[in-house]
């Protein structure tokens, strides 16, 4: 299963269970199950059909234009008439917002980079000297510089992952790879 997907792109990919073949009355399935309870989402069932001795887990775009973007837990496993039936196995996947589909107010970056704008304009509106204060029944009390230090140099490091692996997607090669050459003296 993939880690994340479109919503409006087609499911498809093969797969393959050796150890439960088509050719003897298995039949592959894909379960997800929204891990959020707003807005509603039923469960997701995904049968899969037989492509030579694998199978191929497919969902077309116009299926999965209706998928509310979230965080899902998928489940697999194989039936058989019987009723005989064999978990396979449990993962996750995401299922992204459509940036051509979007309305107004749509934020596409991740939850890293928003966190790192986020610090970065804290620093931006940072004022020194008063470090809490209470007004009536409110109370304020700003976040230590060394925190936020922390806060900041985490997030960093998440965004240039994000991006090197970004760069890699798209064809480029790895930023961390480095190249030594020997030469005899």
């Amino acid at each position: 299963m993939l880690e994340e997907l479109i919503a409006g792109d087609t499911l498809d990919f093969p797969d393959s269970v050796p150890e439960y073949p088509p050719a003897d009355g298995w039949t592959l399935k894909y379960r997800l199950v929204p891990r959020f309870t707003t807005p509603v989402q039923a469960p997701i069932d995904i049968t899969a059909i037989t492509e030579g001795t694998g199978y191929r887990v497919q969902a077309a775009a116009g299926i999965t234009v209706s998928w509310t973007p979230g965080a899902y837990t998928w489940a697999r496993w194989v039936e058989k008439a019987g009723p005989i039936r064999q978990s396979l196995g449990e993962g996750q996947i995401v299922v992204k917002t459509d940036p051509a589909a979007a309305a107004q107010g749509y934020d596409g970056r991740s939850h890293a980079r928003k966190m790192l704008d986020q610090i970065n304009a804290a620093f931006e509106a940072f004022q020194v000297g008063v470090k809490s204060y209470t007004i009536g029944s409110r109370q304020m009390t700003k976040q230590d510089i060394p925190e936020m230090l922390t806060l900041r140099d985490r997030y960093t490091a998440e965004v240039a992952s994000e991006d090197d692996a970004a760069k890699i997607a798209s064809g480029f090669p790895n930023p961390r790879n480095v190249g030594i050459r020997f030469n005899r003296i």
